[in-house]
């Protein structure tokens, strides 16, 4: 692309460039701060060139989009022809409650479900245990048997709409009770489009909503990737996640590469149950934060797809392009949102949401200004919806793919991203594996530091976030805030324990007892989930069962 006296005539370009005419200028500039750097804490040069990318032929073979390696991109028309599907992430209080969220959403031009559920249920516990009280509807939406998720999906047309799950430890159970919720509906399980997280090494690595070890845990996981391989084949039965590893304080760089290389683990796992990379590769979806710094978060997302292509293409064996390709969710970085000034959050979100759709994203949420302080009320909520139409119809961005491909900046950014994730694989094989970094506290050590650093360059003032430690305004907040409907935990309560009376309660108990066999033995016990879900089993008395087969875990203390 370049050649040789070029580079050399480039080069000694600059050096009298950065010797003469830079000082000149920077000498009538005022000291803004002591260094640039990224979010990540990663040092910014002043001017990008082709000097900056080690390799020049890879820009020439940057490639195209929808092709090998898709560093630009998973399609070849992207955005112009099909707009990412615009999720908004909900739940709050009882199933009516975030029924009518869901509703409301939909008709403001939201293309797709995504469900956020409470603490109690995110843990494994029926809205009544004494372990759950006071945790009711807080962070989402309560969901206890089968009976609450027919409310919560009532008159949503589970075969035309595709549905999000944000649920870890408990994620085949509330999957089933999904499942089982389509059948009364009418609607087949090849029918059923969507995703669940059911991503629980990040749980042990950042999040911390784990229940159960991490060997059986993995089981389950594979449980559910080989059952819907077979039954399910249009769902993304677990959807690899970033996010709570961002949000827990990481650096890009970290987020990157501890998500592909758990990606990587389940792949190893799903291959050593006998099941064939092509099989299921193409239905693991991702899930990436879209953080503060704008042209770091679009390499990132750039890098994420190249590597993840050459190491199922090489690495795994794969041999169908669409086992290549990494799909992903995006969603605007919630622990950048201030309770200070809270309706600069919009335009913080903006910037998330442009990175990621810049970036190639297939799906986005965008949250809303008030979630510092918290649930999304109907107006910020909206606003958060409106700003990726507004992305989508009016910012021109969509109109070709990868506009930032060959910029000098994001290809070095790529780069550079790309060679810190190789590092930390490297770093993590030599632990022995994603399983043995956990329980050596390698990720959790990693994640600490970087949240420690960046914090303290707040407090230093080398960081600075508007309203916070920059443009302080001392005004109070104005803003709505949303309010529940104080009468809802007594009738998730009531409907909870008129499951309980009305069901079969032989049918419960033999269906659990299978459940148990299950767990004890070998076989997939996703079918025996359905079974006990269809009778009304609560969360909790599965829960239970599998608490009594694999124990429950507590994470070592490594200090």
């Amino acid at each position: 692309m370049f050649d040789q006296n070029k580079l050399d005539l480039l080069r000694q370009t600059k050096e009298e460039w950065e010797q003469t005419i830079l000082p000149h200028s920077l000498s009538k500039l005022p000291e803004r701060l002591s260094s640039f750097i990224t979010a990540s804490s990663e040092p910014i040069q002043r001017l990008y060139t082709p000097l900056d990318i080690p390799d020049l032929d890879y820009l020439a073979d940057l490639g195209l989009p929808g092709e090998y390696p898709y560093t630009r991109g998973v399609h070849p028309t992207l955005h112009r022809s099909r707009l990412w599907t615009m999720r908004m992430f909900a739940g709050f209080g009882t199933a009516e409650e975030t029924n009518q969220r869901f509703k409301y959403l939909l008709d403001k031009g939201q293309t797709g479900l995504s469900i956020a559920f409470d603490l109690a249920t995110l843990m494994g516990y029926d809205t009544d245990s004494p372990e759950a009280l006071g945790e009711f509807g807080k962070c989402g939406v309560a969901v206890s048997s089968l009976k609450d998720m027919e409310v919560l999906l009532d008159g949503i047309p589970l075969g035309e709409v595709s549905t999000s799950m944000t649920i870890n430890s408990p994620a085949a159970i509330v999957w089933a009770m999904y499942i089982a919720a389509a059948e009364k509906q009418g609607v087949r399980p090849d029918q059923l489009r969507g995703t669940t997280q059911n991503d629980i090494l990040k749980e042990y690595i950042a999040q911390k909503e784990y229940i159960f070890p991490p060997e059986p845990s993995m089981r389950l996981v594979v449980d559910t990737i080989e059952y819907g391989t077979n039954v399910v084949p249009q769902w993304n039965t677990i959807s690899i996640s970033g996010y709570h590893i961002r949000e827990a304080g990481s650096t890009a760089a970290q987020e990157l590469a501890f998500t592909l290389i758990d990606g990587m683990e389940y792949v190893r796992w799903a291959i050593q149950r006998g099941l064939d990379i092509d099989d299921f590769a193409p239905r693991l979806s991702f899930f990436f934060n879209a953080h503060n710094d704008f042209f770091e978060e679009i390499a990132k997302y750039r890098a994420a797809r190249r590597i993840w292509s050459r190491e199922m293409r090489h690495t795994f064996g794969a041999k169908s392009p669409r086992s290549w390709i990494l799909r992903f969710h995006t969603q605007t970085a919630g622990v950048t949102l201030t309770a200070q000034q809270p309706e600069n959050n919009v335009v913080r979100v903006a910037l998330q949401a442009l990175a990621a759709v810049l970036g190639g994203t297939q799906s986005l949420h965008t949250n809303s200004m008030d979630e510092a302080l918290a649930l999304p009320s109907e107006l910020a909520v909206t606003i958060a919806l409106r700003t990726q139409q507004i992305i989508a119809e009016e910012s021109g961005v969509t109109n070709t793919v990868d506009p930032l491909g060959g910029s000098f900046f994001v290809e070095a950014q790529t780069n550079r991203m790309e060679a810190q994730a190789y590092d930390y694989f490297h770093r993590i094989e030599e632990l022995g594996g994603v399983l043995p970094a956990i329980e050596k506290g390698f990720f959790q050590s990693e994640i600490s530091d970087a949240a420690y650093r960046y914090q303290r360059e707040i407090d230093e003032n080398i960081r600075r976030i508007v309203s916070v430690n920059a443009y302080q305004d001392a005004k109070p907040v104005t803003i709505p805030i949303l309010e529940m409907d104080p009468e809802g935990y007594r009738r998730q309560i009531a409907r909870l324990q008129e499951v309980r009376r009305s069901r079969d309660a032989g049918r419960v108990g033999q269906a659990l007892d299978r459940l148990r066999l299950a767990c004890q033995g070998t076989e997939n016990t996703m079918p025996y989930i359905l079974e006990a879900a269809r009778a009304y089993a609560t969360l909790g008395e599965m829960i239970g069962v599998m608490k009594e087969v694999f124990g429950k875990y507590e994470e070592p203390n490594w200090i």
